[in-house]
């Protein structure tokens, strides 16, 4: 099967944004009263929104500090995204401009809908979570790096080896991750399935 039209996700280069916080939820990401959008646009301008009008740590919200503007690669710590099931919070952080999530560990049905939409989820040990959120704290300029075929994530200098099931990568890059780019790649295969049902083609 050729694969030239499927979008194979290799390598995220760009800088990180920290979220620091254990089991922070899908309802946090996005409230539920957004969650009426079926089409998920316009979602990126409510991502934490209610977290970011009661911030009460020093300085900015992250998602508002400016320090962050245009960061890639989101940064977390345990159990990212368990709660409610929605799928619109990996959506939510994807239009924001998140390509790529590190962090400890990730609730299963956001980690299955982040793949669904192509966004790495990846995990790294809580020693690396921690040195890589003060590195790009310190330096929010610092060039991040999530390399998908070494499994390794690089700050600066600095590399870490990064883990997810072997399926999971070769899903991002062969670009099978993408369903809707697997039916179009041969669409002929889509189409005689289709004529052989009669609730398709008529009795």
């Amino acid at each position: 099967m050729s694969q030239a039209s499927l979008r194979q996700i290799r390598r995220i280069d760009g800088r990180g944004l920290v979220l620091r916080g254990q089991d922070i939820d899908t309802d946090r990401i996005i409230p539920a009263r957004f969650l009426r959008s079926v089409r998920f646009e316009g979602l990126e301008a409510h991502v934490f929104e209610d977290d970011r009008k009661m911030w009460t740590g020093a300085g900015a919200h992250p998602f508002d500090d400016p320090r962050f503007a245009g960061a890639t690669v989101l940064v977390v710590n345990r159990n990212f995204g368990c709660g409610s099931s929605r799928e619109h919070a990996p959506q939510a952080l994807q239009r924001w401009g998140i390509a790529a999530v590190v962090g400890e560990s990730f609730s299963e049905i956001f980690f299955g809908n982040a793949l669904a939409i192509g966004l790495p989820c990846v995990t790294v040990s809580s020693g690396d979570v921690a040195w890589l959120q003060d590195a790009v704290e310190r330096d929010p300029a610092v060039p991040l790096e999530v390399d998908l075929e070494t499994r390794s994530v690089r700050c600066g200098p600095r590399a870490a080896s990064l883990e997810a099931p072997a399926a999971v990568l070769e899903a991002f890059l062969t670009g099978a991750w993408d369903a809707t780019g697997l039916l179009l790649e041969d669409f002929t295969q889509v189409e005689a399935v289709a004529a052989r049902l009669p609730y398709v083609g008529g009795f």
